[in-house]
């Protein structure tokens, strides 16, 4: 699949290119077919992206090289390929239809390719690209609420599907710094996409939720109902501006601030001794440190946590979705995780809310049950059905059979 080693055994690998760190994730399937975590590797970006975006690139592949090498070592492997994970705040969605006759015979892939296909051709903004086609419902000669259609017999095959698009620079220059490392980018999936795929059951993609993925620098919302995306949006405030807030307000370099944020901010009730407690505030150019209340930390966190949310609320509004997603919230990212937070969004997104951990991949490293590694999770595990489709339909896809290209590879090594 993504990386190899000797021995007939199959692998994946996630790479979750994130504003605040990169962390690259290998993963083994095994005979059951269960993928089971077994490298990991990350690095911080050093401002080698900007809400998503890449703003240098040298900087960009040292971090992925770091993170690459980490992984390696760790499942004793050498990665020549990755999934690729894509965010950012020019992502853009909308709905679509397609088309296309079927003569009253019996559906196929073939068709259902052919109908997704045209519901593609829909014009988008300049300087963007279709990132992802998601398909909702189909209808067959006017009947609607058809999800599988294969099999099923008409003239005419209709599909609603929903469509991701990102700026086509912010795509290439993330393809470029992963293959300045030497590695072949199998293909870039949008990061709420991939974190849904980790976090989320069937039964909220059926009922209706709302997927928030809090990172370093961007918010991802993913919504889903009746089994599909509906829509997906990339907020450019996240854990980053949490951390600035604090540097400004305490005075101390950002580095520090992000310490105290990890060790001490706390979203939920404060008795009086919590808000009293001392916390150590250290100086910025060798001025001697502070001790404050952890209440006036605090006071500069929970504003801007309460804004953030107040933008994901306003996203869920303008979905349209807002009296459809039943199942509530589901929080996950490296920011999600501060205790209270859950609580909080809770109360202000008045829905159920609950922490998402990724889920499906088996293992003992401690990456696995952290909710900042949702979207590398869901990265593997997307490669894997990718991989497993290919095998069953043939060499189709533009990287041909996957088997094929596992036999080609010990041919030319062993």
């Amino acid at each position: 699949m993504s990386a190899l080693r000797k021995g007939e055994r199959e692998f994946v690998v996630g790479l979750d290119i994130g504003t605040s760190k990169v962390a690259a994730l290998v993963g083994e399937c095994d005979g059951d077919g269960r993928l089971s975590l077994i490298g990991y590797g990350s690095h911080p970006t050093n401002k080698g992206l900007r809400r998503g975006s890449v703003v240098d690139i040298e900087s960009t592949s040292m971090a992925i090289r770091r993170a690459i090498d980490g992984a390696s070592a760790l499942s004793d492997c050498e990665i020549g390929s990755a999934w690729v994970g894509v965010a950012g705040d020019h992502v853009r969605s909308m709905d679509s239809q397609g088309m296309t006759g079927t003569g009253g015979r019996e559906i196929t892939d073939a068709d259902v390719s052919q109908v997704i296909q045209s519901a593609r051709a829909v014009k988008i903004p300049d300087g963007q690209q279709i990132l992802h086609c998601e398909p909702q419902e189909f209808r067959i000669d006017g009947q609607d609420g058809i999800r599988k259609p294969q099999g099923m017999s008409g003239h005419r095959l209709e599909a609603n599907v929903h469509i991701v698009t990102s700026a086509a620079n912010n795509v290439q220059n993330v393809i470029k710094c992963v293959e300045r490392c030497d590695v072949h980018v199998e293909g870039t999936i949008l990061e709420p996409i991939a974190a849904a795929r980790a976090v989320l059951n069937d039964d909220e993609r059926e009922l209706g939720v709302v997927l928030i993925d809090i990172g370093g620098g961007t918010t991802d919302v993913a919504i889903y109902t009746g089994g599909a995306l509906r829509y997906a949006a990339v907020l450019p405030i996240a854990g980053e501006q949490i951390t600035n807030d604090l540097s400004y307000g305490l005075t101390t370099p950002p580095a520090e601030a992000e310490k105290i944020k990890i060790n001490h901010a706390n979203l939920g009730t404060l008795d009086d001794r919590e808000a009293s407690r001392a916390i150590e505030v250290p100086g910025v150019s060798g001025r001697p440190p502070r001790r404050i209340p952890q209440e006036t930390m605090m006071r500069i966190v929970r504003p801007r946590v309460e804004e953030l949310l107040s933008y994901v609320q306003e996203e869920i509004r303008q979905s349209g979705y807002q009296n459809l997603v039943n199942a509530g919230v589901v929080l996950t990212g490296g920011t999600a995780q501060m205790p209270g937070f859950v609580e909080l969004a809770e109360d202000f997104l008045q829905m159920p809310a609950r922490l998402g951990t990724p889920q499906g991949v088996v293992g003992n490293l401690d990456a696995l049950g952290d909710p900042a590694n949702a979207a590398g999770i869901g990265l593997m595990l997307h490669g894997l059905e990718q991989a497993r489709e290919q095998t069953a339909h043939g060499p189709a896809t533009a990287h041909g059979n996957v088997l094929e290209r596992l036999k080609g590879w010990f041919r030319d090594h062993f």
